[in-house]
């Protein structure tokens, strides 16, 4: 990948755009999470209800801190999360207080990774952390390439950034931190 589409990838989110990258399994749809009407944009290009929530990416924990607050797991759980990164696991994790609710889904509680796709790593060190859902209307197949996102998505999006997904066959697995339960299989 070269840095010019690294670069124009990471100007995109820094001006609010809306963007399609490659993770682990499937495309996604990004956008840096403190600005809500890239957020609504996302959504109204999914199709798909606020209160869902959506799922965030970093290319460190610690570029969560200002959303998250790992401390209020006990030690065991928030240690289990923190080995499991980077990797393809989603993690739902206690939020900070006054995290919006385009991001929560008006819940206590977000879906964080720290993703092991390099792409979505270099990306993050330009912006930090991203929102991140499959590129795909609400009910349609997520997108596994480029060619894909484009006919769901045409010239709506701010920036395609090419690459290849990796190689799960499915989505990332979600498990909330507290109890360790399974709550979407992974790849």
């Amino acid at each position: 990948m070269s840095r010019w589409h690294l670069d124009c990838a990471a100007r995109s989110v820094r001006n609010r755009g809306v963007i399609a990258y490659p993770t682990e399994a499937v495309y996604g749809l990004g956008c840096a999470p403190c600005f809500p009407e890239a957020v609504q944009r996302i959504l109204a290009l999914k199709g798909r209800r606020p209160g869902k929530g959506l799922i965030l990416v970093a290319s460190a924990a610690d570029q969560f801190d200002a959303l998250i607050d790992l401390d209020a797991l006990p030690a065991k759980q928030r240690q289990r999360v923190l080995e499991s990164w980077p990797g393809p696991v989603t993690w739902i994790v206690p939020a900070r207080p006054g995290v919006p609710a385009w991001l929560s889904g008006g819940r206590p509680a977000l879906a964080v990774r720290v993703s092991d796709h390099p792409l979505v790593r270099a990306l993050c060190d330009r912006v930090g952390a991203l929102v991140s859902t499959s590129a795909n209307p609400e009910g349609a197949p997520p997108a596994r390439d480029a060619r894909r996102v484009r006919a769901y998505f045409d010239d709506r999006l701010d920036y395609l950034l090419p690459g290849r997904v990796g190689a799960l066959g499915r989505p990332t697995e979600i498990r909330d931190a507290r109890s360790g339960t399974i709550l979407r299989r992974g790849g």
